[in-house]
């Protein structure tokens, strides 16, 4: 079995990936294969409503998308960490989680999958998030 930690984060090394980082770590030792994701630095755009995903396999837009969802996909849990910015999950995730929804409605491919959100918070919001995740 894997699992797959998704750190939304813009900052690399930041609050969000520490946590994500811990999650997979506590699920290491109970022997599960783990892979750490960093959205940072990655080429994902938000969906433009082509529907070429209702179709066709995959994704019109020519991105980062495609290998990212293969992990997920193939995960059997995932972990969506995201800092709380404006009230809301970090841009990368919101772009991820758009074309991630779509990209799986001809197959379902989250269907029957483990999900755990982590939400970085100064102030507020968390509860937001919490929600999109």
């Amino acid at each position: 079995m894997k699992a797959v930690g998704i750190v939304g984060s813009p900052r690399k090394g930041g609050n969000t990936e520490i946590l994500v980082a811990h999650c997979l770590k506590a699920i290491e030792e109970e022997g599960l294969e783990t892979e750490l994701i960093r959205l940072a630095g990655l080429n994902i755009a938000g969906c433009n409503a082509c529907a070429y995903c209702l179709e066709h396999e995959g994704c019109s837009i020519k991105d980062d998308m495609p290998t990212v969802f293969e992990k997920m996909a193939a995960a059997d849990a995932l972990i969506v960490g995201s800092p709380v910015y404006y009230s809301s999950a970090t841009a990368l995730v919101r772009g991820l989680l758009e074309r991630a929804g779509f990209m799986s409605r001809r197959g379902q491919a989250f269907a029957g999958k483990v999900g755990g959100p982590v939400v970085v918070a100064r102030r507020a919001g968390q509860n937001f998030v919490f929600a999109e995740l």
